[in-house]
């Protein structure tokens, strides 16, 4: 037990230090998007320490040291070439923090279905010298892959496995595997790997076949209907912890001042002891601004896949009409 504090509390004190410097970037990236879009959904988190542990597992040779998303900024856009947009104002602007790595999931999509922008910078910053090296992760992607990437995450809190990471049941990993080719499809970009050799039209009768099979969207309506309980301790402040009780189907959102941030630092912290001990919740401490973008930022967290079944409908509509 005292090992296990140990090293939470390492684990924490190490996440803290890139709340500064992520605070920095997120100001650099809405002032980026003023110009490119306006309507952009801005989310900023710390890693939580359940994603920490399990990447440290999964990847041999991992350091927490080394781990380059424990900061992490996300920008939600209109469409690709509005990714593109920012994606070059970063390349092609001048930038007193060290460029790592640029990895572009929307021409190499995972093979997972994954698809979007990631830029990892090294902080460096003359006016706060003590957390230069901190390693900040920015994301870039369109509302068609932000609504990809959040039904995996929600059918992976009820299927009790990590789909984006690529562990769970196989149907369940084909199929969204399947929609990220068809949402490639939609958006006219590099195929999925694995159905670069499929037509449009085949990949598109393959993911509701497969969504028949599963009945993914009846599972997907059941729990957004189910979570209604939604608990808002304040509307106010610019950070959220949001906890998810996937089993009760509630959710409870605590919010504070920026001023506040060293408590709600402390008490994310003593939510995930509590998860490590075994209570069944997920939490999460982000910075989106109002309630309104928290939602929409990160819909998983209250079970809301409502735009994943309304592309899954137009879909079918797309067959429909190409059958008639």
């Amino acid at each position: 037990d005292d090992k296990l504090i140990w090293a939470i509390d390492v684990v924490d004190n190490w996440r803290a230090c890139h709340g500064y410097p992520i605070n920095t970037f997120q100001a650099t990236l809405r002032s980026k998007l003023k110009n490119i879009d306006k309507n952009a959904i801005v989310a900023q988190r710390l890693k939580r320490i359940f994603s920490i542990v399990m990447k440290l597992r999964r990847f041999e040779g991992m350091k927490l040291a080394r781990m380059q998303d424990i900061g992490g900024i996300r920008a939600v856009v209109a469409n690709v070439k509005k990714v593109r947009q920012i994606e070059d104002s970063y390349k092609n602007s001048r930038f007193s923090h060290d460029l790592v790595t640029l990895t572009d999931y929307i021409d190499q999509p995972k093979s997972s279905g994954y698809r979007g922008i990631h830029l990892v910078y090294r902080n460096k910053n003359h006016n706060a010298p003590e957390y230069n090296g901190l390693l900040i992760e920015l994301q870039f992607r369109t509302k068609l892959q932000h609504t990809w990437a959040t039904a995996v995450e929600t059918m992976g809190t009820f299927l009790d496995h990590a789909l984006k990471s690529s562990e769970g049941p196989e149907p369940w990993l084909k199929f969204f595997s399947l929609t990220g080719a068809a949402f490639a499809c939609i958006e006219k970009t590099a195929i999925v790997p694995g159905f670069d050799n499929l037509s449009s039209t085949e990949i598109f009768e393959k993911v509701i076949e497969q969504a028949k099979t599963l009945k993914v969207k009846e599972r997907l309506a059941a729990f957004s209907v189910a979570a209604r309980e939604i608990t808002i301790e304040s509307k106010q402040g610019s950070y959220h912890l949001v906890i998810l009780d996937p089993q009760k189907m509630t959710v409870q959102i605590k919010s504070y001042s920026a001023s506040n941030l060293g408590l709600a630092g402390q008490e994310y912290t003593e939510i995930e002891k509590r998860i490590t001990e075994g209570l069944p919740v997920q939490a999460v401490l982000v910075s989106t601004g109002n309630i309104r973008n928290l939602r929409q930022a990160y819909p998983n967290y209250f079970l809301d896949t409502h735009n994943f079944i309304a592309q899954l409908k137009k879909i079918e509509k797309k067959l429909t009409s190409r059958s008639c």
